[in-house]
């Protein structure tokens, strides 16, 4: 039997390490170390959790209350006596939709209200019942950009929508397109029932007229269904409208209707009553609406006369003011007229009219803005050699085809002559049959060079002049064909898609050049060691149109203390004459041929100067179907302006750096650098793509970024290599270089895999371009190494301010729309049929 034995801890125990609490110290610890010091976040904090119940309830009140004072202030600051009244857009969202119905019955709804017109077709509402002012106006219902620039200055939109089920294509880009621009307050009204029921019987009986309809069943179909079926189809179509209102406008889905009096004065007191949405761009800058245009000729240009309610900000002369499409001018006086529409015109407090403007200010050459936009740049500092006008005309001719010509007999028809074989042939064959003879006959030839020969050769010719003449053949193969056929811009359509799917799934990889040397095909390339961390100088290597522009020390104190300034001039709510100076007349023609508003806006100081803009783009899914390359041409509506520009594309994220995007695919977000005037943000961006038909998609809405020509796009190459024997940390690559001289150049560069091995090169193989390269870990034979080179892009200098317009957005096969006709036209020249079917330029995506 063993004995038990005492249990002895071995010398060779095991001896842990004490737990270390590294940076974790104790509340007491903490207290002696800060000695009685309280960081500022603890102190905010304390302050904020030591306040009452009742001082937290005061405190909420007064925020409150002061919210509530903004908006009435908002609210008083329109449509009374001595401030501008509301002016109102009325857009129809069909063709189908008379909007001078919707105005025939506001101004009949109260009697006691003054109605008057001006010279630009503004409808202008006093109504004493309420003591408020409306204008109303009705742009082209055809006319994108004139509605565009009728909704920036108005501080309602009236919304006219169809009793259908789904808006067309048409409708569906120009509500898309308003509200991506700015959105103001909002009226839904809705289309008469009865009106559409008349258009549909209308329609009914055309198509009788045309295709020999039964007449009974077109009878039904004129006379429609009883008087209960109505007004149940009423409340649906009621419904339906809500629904597709409440869709788009969430919160604001309430719809008006001005069959009668009362609904009317309804919809009044609705828009004098809503709350007004600010709009910065709006709010911030003097604007007007044209209510009279009136041009001075001198010269090659002239002096636009423009009356009309200042509205927003202060307008001073010496200033400059922005004409959406036009550009910018310079204002050389402003006048006072009393108001041609005033509240009250009966009584004590009515106001007699007088014809003398009064003069307000003039401009003072001193304190005028110049319209100066660019920096002076010395043409000798990057002096190159151009082609003259008279050499690129020379040489554009000198490409063209020559006509095709043949000679044929004296007094041949054109259509005689193009059954005549070319001259090159019958000669060809000709030669092809005396060579055949002559190697069969057994005769030698007979001398060609003796005398007789070679007076015979010219009487021949003589002869042939005379009976012979060179006649121009028209080229007719395939020319009806080719008018309606454009094979390049397919092929380069093509091109692109191609192009565009290869760099989605091979994102920046470029095939190494075997022709050129790779160090002279990237020597504008670097290598990084982190696209996060590594530094890049912003000023460095600029190209000459950087010397161009103007850049802001500090952009975000700049623009606080420029809204911070006081400003002089008209007030708004004057109603105030502004003469611009030097207008060019095509501009003004164009106008008043468009018959579109003219809308005017005074600029911020710098707002006229040229800088680097980004804007943040989003893809639109209405027409953004295909990818967008970088530089391509596009048109921008930013803000009160327009312009055409091919921006650059890059990714949106932070740090100091960013990665070039060649596409713009759909469903991504990007920003678009270019060169363009100074605008103070925050400001609405729509991006449209031109058809080459001249029609335009609504590719992109977005925001104003920033200015900032210090913004880093890096563009991106990879070059790629495989592995073609594998060792334990090393591997021998090849198809990345095709000399030895391009290794030795890259090797500084780091190299990586798709499968996150890193490595360096360590020596050049031989001299076709195999390299010896060492890595972390073992690489698999599917790998491929990849080489990152980095460029920084810059925008080019393709600023266009003149943008022509879009087709109409409805296209009718015959002439006549109601919606641009008013009711007396109508009855005294009724329009012409329609076509049973309305075709949509912006539509087939």
């Amino acid at each position: 039997m063993a004995l038990a034995t005492k249990h002895r801890a071995s010398a060779l125990k095991q001896q842990n390490k004490k737990h270390k609490v590294l940076g974790h110290r104790t509340k007491g610890q903490l207290t002696k170390v800060n000695k009685g010091r309280v960081a500022i976040a603890t102190l905010s904090r304390r302050a904020k959790k030591e306040l009452s119940r009742e001082e937290r309830k005061n405190q909420m009140k007064q925020i409150r209350s002061q919210k509530r004072e903004e908006a009435t202030s908002r609210k008083r600051a329109i449509g009374t006596a001595n401030n501008p009244p509301f002016l109102v857009t009325i857009v129809p969202l069909s063709p189908d939709i008379n909007p001078r119905k919707v105005i025939s019955a506001l101004t009949s709804c109260d009697p006691e209200a003054t109605i008057t017109t001006s010279a630009q077709g503004v409808v202008h509402l006093s109504s004493l019942r309420y003591k408020q002012r409306f204008s109303f106006i009705i742009p082209p219902v055809n006319d994108l950009y004139a509605i565009l620039d009728s909704v920036k200055v108005s501080n309602t939109l009236m919304l006219l929508w169809p009793s259908r089920d789904e808006l067309e294509d048409a409708a569906d880009l120009l509500l898309s397109s308003i509200m991506a621009q700015a959105l103001p307050a909002t009226v839904h009204i809705s289309a008469s029932m009865e009106d559409m029921a008349h258009k549909a019987a209308s329609r009914v009986q055309e198509e009788m007229d045309t295709e020999g309809l039964d007449e009974e069943l077109g009878a039904r179909l004129v006379l429609g269904p009883s008087p209960a079926k109505k007004s149940n189809r009423k409340i649906q179509m009621r419904q339906r409208m809500i629904k597709e209102i409440e869709s788009r406008f969430p919160g604001n889905a309430k719809l008006f209707s001005v069959d009668n009096d009362q609904e009317a004065m309804l919809v009044l007191r609705h828009i004098g009553s809503q709350k007004q949405r600010p709009v910065f761009f709006k709010d911030n800058r003097p604007h007007m609406m044209a209510e009279k245009v009136e041009f001075e000729e001198k010269g090659p240009t002239g002096t636009l006369k423009v009356s009309g309610y200042v509205r927003g900000q202060p307008l001073s002369v010496n200033g400059l003011v922005h004409i959406p499409g036009w550009g910018d001018f310079q204002m050389s006086h402003t006048y006072l007229v009393d108001d041609p529409h005033p509240l009250e015109r009966r009584g004590k407090n009515a106001t007699m009219a007088s014809e003398e403007p009064q003069l307000i200010e003039e401009a003072d050459p001193e304190r005028q803005e110049t319209l100066i936009s660019t920096n002076e740049v010395d043409p000798m500092e990057g002096e190159q050699t151009w082609p003259t006008q008279e050499e690129l005309e020379e040489a554009e001719a000198s490409v063209k085809a020559k006509p095709k010509t043949k000679r044929v007999p004296k007094g041949t028809s054109e259509y005689q002559a193009a059954w005549i074989l070319d001259s090159e042939e019958e000669d060809g064959d000709e030669d092809d049959d005396s060579n055949s003879e002559m190697d069969n006959s057994e005769f030698a030839p007979v001398d060609a060079m003796s005398q007789d020969g070679c007076e015979q050769d010219e009487e021949d010719e003589e002869e042939d002049e005379e009976e012979y003449e060179t006649m121009t053949m028209p080229d007719t193969e395939g020319a009806n064909y080719d008018d309606k056929y454009d094979y390049k811009e397919e092929m380069d359509a093509l091109e692109k898609l191609r192009a565009a799917r290869e760099d989605a799934v091979f994102p920046d990889e470029i095939d190494t050049p075997k022709d050129i040397p790779s160090r002279i095909r990237f020597q504008k390339y670097r290598g990084l060691q982190s696209f996060r961390t590594s530094s890049w100088d912003a000023d460095e290597n600029l190209p000459v149109d950087y010397s161009r522009i103007f850049q802001f020390k500090n952009f975000i104190h700049s623009k606080k203390r420029i809204l911070k300034e006081e400003r002089e001039g008209a007030l708004p709510g004057w109603y105030v004459i502004v003469h611009v100076q030097d207008v060019p007349r095509h501009l003004y023609d164009s106008q008043v041929t468009s018959q579109a508003p003219l809308v005017l806006f005074g600029l911020l100081p710098h707002e006229q100067k040229m800088s680097v803009m980004n804007v943040v783009i989003k893809s639109h899914p209405l027409g953004h179907y295909r990818p967008i390359k970088s530089k391509e041409r596009l048109i921008f509506h930013i803000g009160f302006r327009r312009f055409a520009n091919c921006p650059i594309f890059s990714e949106h994220s932070t740090g100091n750096k960013h990665k070039f995007a060649r596409y713009f695919h759909p469903g991504t977000t990007v920003v678009a650098s270019m060169f363009a005037p100074i605008t103070f943000p925050p400001v609405s961006v729509l991006m449209f793509r031109e058809r080459p038909d001249g029609a335009q998609d609504l590719v992109g809405t977005g925001s104003l970024y920033d200015m900032n020509p210090k913004r880093i796009v890096v563009k991106r190459a990879v070059l790629s290599g495989y592995p073609f024997k594998i060792n334990r940390k090393s591997a021998v690559i090849r198809y990345m270089f095709f000399n030895r001289e391009d290794i030795l150049w890259f090797k500084p560069v780091e190299l990586r895999t798709k499968w996150g091995r890193r490595g360096h090169i360590k020596e050049a193989l031989g001299t076709h371009g195999h390299m010896k390269c060492y890595f972390d870990g073992q690489l698999k034979a599917q790998d491929t190494i990849l080489l990152n080179l980095y460029k920084r892009m810059f925008p080019k200098w393709t600023f266009d301010p003149h943008v022509a317009r879009p087709p109409p957005l409805y296209t009718f096969r015959t002439s006549g729309n109601a919606a641009d006709s008013s009711d007396e036209e109508n009855e005294e020249n009724p329009p012409a049929k329609k076509a049973k079917v309305v075709q949509f330029h912006n539509s087939g995506l």
